[in-house]
């Protein structure tokens, strides 16, 4: 296999040069109704005890060749346990979809991260950024952003995943259910994000992807765990009829603010929160827990929405 080019102002760790072959190329997907839409299918329970990482889990997915110097330029906290990383990104030919996730590379540490992308590829056009909101753990990679990461720390990206939305001018428009548990949510906003800046465009130069309707559905513990809910908000209330969103709570014990009550289910998505998208011109995306995927995916089944309309993300 040829070698990938790499773009990075520091060395990747010897350990990791044999992840920078070339991987897989999207002629081996399956190609449903957009060039951008791949068939995955649920797996089963992961039985191995041994938690895998990234470099491992993600192995047969695409992979760009192109890996790119980054430099922290924005830091803030999304949640308390969750925090919001704005990178500049150094090399002009660096391109994501919307969905797709970074491999995640930090000089010193020889663990690689996985990190779902929860910006716009337009915001990166537009500004040459991008953004990534990760949850503190104990794994290096999440740990080195919480504690050691700081404005001007440097880091090398590279962009892979099979899960993205990408539409082109003049595919007719479908409809998205959208279904996020936690952190989850990390691609499907990126995904909101892209829609809200298509609809924008072909607003203002009369052509480009019509959007069809949009309908969130997003679990967490709490309230104060449910991530980009002011920006969630602000979307569904400029495409009012076209975005739509319901934030699922789970062990809420405090009052829920007025704002957020009339978009607030307590208790899990169920089967009659879904079976009344059921059509033949909706899609249906999924990124959260292997545990929530296969029951969402299995209720999805039980009410008839077919597998190969079905996409998700599997993290942990």
């Amino acid at each position: 296999m040829a070698n990938a080019t790499i773009y990075v102002g520091f060395a990747v760790p010897q350990l990791l040069r044999g992840a920078c072959r070339i991987f897989p190329s999207h002629s081996a997907l399956v190609v449903l109704r957009h060039s951008a839409f791949c068939y995955c299918t649920v797996n089963g329970t992961i039985k191995s005890k041994r938690k895998m990482d990234h470099l491992e889990r993600t192995a047969n997915n695409f992979r760009q060749e192109v890996i790119s110097q980054a430099k922290v330029c924005g830091i803030t906290n999304e949640s308390e346990t969750v925090k919001r990383l704005r990178l500049a990104i150094a090399n002009k030919d660096f391109t994501f979809k919307a969905g797709q996730w970074v491999d995640f590379f930090i000089p010193g540490v020889a663990v690689v991260g996985g990190f779902s992308i929860c910006s716009s590829p337009r915001l990166l056009e537009r500004e040459g950024v991008l953004e990534l909101a990760v949850k503190h753990t104990v794994h290096p990679p999440a740990h080195w952003i919480h504690t050691e990461c700081t404005l001007d720390s440097e880091v090398a990206l590279r962009v892979g995943g099979d899960f993205f939305f990408d539409p082109q001018p003049g595919d007719s428009p479908v409809n998205l259910v959208l279904i996020a548990g936690g952190v989850g949510i990390n691609p499907l906003f990126s995904i909101l994000l892209h829609i809200a800046d298509l609809q924008g465009y072909q607003e203002g130069k009369g052509n480009g992807y019509k959007m069809g309707t949009v309908k969130l559905y997003y679990s967490a513990k709490n309230t104060s765990e449910l991530l980009f809910k002011k920006n969630i908000l602000g979307l569904v209330n400029a495409f009012p009829g076209k975005i739509t969103c319901r934030f699922h709570v789970t062990q809420q014990s405090s009052q829920i603010c007025k704002e957020l009550q009339p978009h607030v289910t307590e208790g899990r998505i169920s089967e009659k929160d879904l079976e009344k998208h059921v059509s033949k011109d909706t899609l249906w995306y999924i990124c959260g827990p292997p545990p929530m995927i296969e029951s969402i995916s299995k209720l999805l089944s039980n009410i008839g929405v077919p597998r190969n309309c079905v996409f998700f993300e599997k993290w942990w």
